[in-house]
């Protein structure tokens, strides 16, 4: 897999670390996700307010993703999935039992279900053995497990 072109890693703005970075561990977690132990104080102890996760992606590459406290004027915003920036978040399963899977590790942190799993083969959008389930993080921001069967070919 070439280096250049995939994503490399994604800054999350939380609203609260106390209940995003638990939501995103389990989330995270049940991806195959690495947990990264950051010697820095906001990353540490038993309440941190920022983590990180990454995965290997192939051929020594990895994929990373941080949460970390909003700032600034706009900090208390809602997401807005309609207004201009990122609509949602879809992460590749491996199989539509993995996407059960994900959603009961997800239940057990009592995740916002926003769409349980279910198989989207024959809707508009949607290729065949499209199954897929949709999140809420404690912020708002749509996440979305997906099992694709055609999209490791």
């Amino acid at each position: 897999m070439p280096t250049r072109g995939p994503l490399t890693h994604l800054d999350l703005s939380i609203s609260d670390p106390d209940l995003a970075i638990p939501f995103y561990e389990a989330l995270f977690q049940a991806l195959g996700y690495e947990r990264l132990d950051i010697p820095l104080p906001d990353f540490q102890g038993p309440s941190p307010r920022r983590a990180a996760w990454q995965v290997q992606i192939g051929d020594g590459a990895n994929f990373g993703i941080e949460v970390r406290p909003s700032s600034g004027p706009n900090q208390d915003r809602p997401v807005d999935r309609y207004a201009p920036g990122m609509h949602h978040m879809a992460f590749h399963a491996e199989s539509a039992a993995d996407v059960d899977r994900i959603h009961e590790d997800l239940l057990a942190v009592s995740a916002k279900v926003l769409d349980p799993p279910t198989d989207y083969s024959g809707q508009r959008g949607y290729s065949p053995g499209y199954y897929a389930s949709f999140y809420a993080d404690p912020d708002g921001l749509k996440i979305e497990v997906a099992y694709i069967p055609d999209s490791n070919r």
